[in-house]
């Protein structure tokens, strides 16, 4: 068989590295993206595997990305959207966008987006890499910014809850052109998450409870069941899963009409970047 090219975001660490790994031991192309050099040139080596660096709290770096996959992979089998993050203080991105809502969002959606006619051309599987969090996220279309009521952890959840809209409406937009999509929530990993942000979070990946956490390969698992399975026999194409089981997500996460205009105003605010 043709070894399958797999596009993995955030694949420099944690759970996107170990995935890497296991697909590439398995004979498929795969490409890591990370905000790294050092990290991501390391990882990449070890696999002997392709590598691109780029920061998603710039949008451009997020353009130029997605113009160096549509030029070295006519076919890209699997978009794996697994790069995001919980941020500290609100702050800004050079594009205007509150960093959280950007870096786990509108990043992902531009990249998705500007990939679009290849993904539908190689019937690709986009994976978004979600949370359980998104339970205690609460979108504002009129505050995506978060200017009012912000919180380091409402502003993850949000982001997280926004994968798992994005999914639903690729779904709706794209599954008739060939797209299969799903969102995961990977399970509480240990990996070096949180460790920079001023969430409570952060203190249980420095204590005991370390010890009480997935492994990243446990946490890629879901990931690589999507990866592997096939949309419509193992898996529904536009939902959220835990566990390789369907999962309760937010009550937002089911508004069609919310999942349609968060896409459109997703690409009002990436259209000037």
């Amino acid at each position: 068989m043709t070894p399958r090219t797999i596009v993995i975001t955030g694949a420099s660490d944690g759970i996107g590295a170990a995935a890497a790994r296991t697909l590439a031991r398995a004979g498929d192309q795969v490409v890591v993206v990370g905000r790294s050099e050092e990290k991501t040139r390391a990882i990449a080596k070890e696999m002997d595997a392709d590598y691109f660096v780029s920061d998603f709290s710039e949008l451009a770096q997020v353009r130029t990305l997605a113009a160096q996959l549509e030029s070295d992979y006519p076919r890209i089998d699997v978009l794996a959207n697994n790069a995001g993050g919980i941020m500290g203080k609100r702050t800004l991105t050079v594009d205007g966008n509150e960093a959280t809502f950007q870096i786990n969002h509108l990043a992902p959606f531009l990249l998705t987006t500007l990939l679009m006619e290849t993904l539908a051309a190689s019937n690709a599987k986009v994976i978004n890499t979600s949370s359980g969090a998104n339970s205690f996220g609460k979108l504002d279309l009129f505050d995506l910014n978060a200017e009012h009521g912000y919180s380091t952890n409402r502003a993850y959840g949000t982001g997280k809850l926004a994968n798992i809209l994005f999914t639903s409406e690729l779904h709706r937009r794209f599954g008739g052109q060939g797209i299969t999509t799903a969102a995961f929530h990977p399970g509480v990993v240990r990996t070096n998450f949180a460790a920079d942000s001023t969430s409570p979070f952060r203190h249980a990946y420095k204590t005991l409870l370390n010890r009480l956490m997935l492994t990243p390969d446990q946490g890629a698992d879901t990931l690589l069941w999507l990866v592997n399975g096939t949309a419509g026999k193992d898996w529904i194409s536009g939902a959220y899963y835990y566990k390789r089981a369907l999962a309760k997500a937010n009550r937002q996460a089911y508004d069609a009409e919310l999942a349609r205009r968060l896409w459109e105003q997703s690409e009002e605010l990436v259209k000037g970047s």
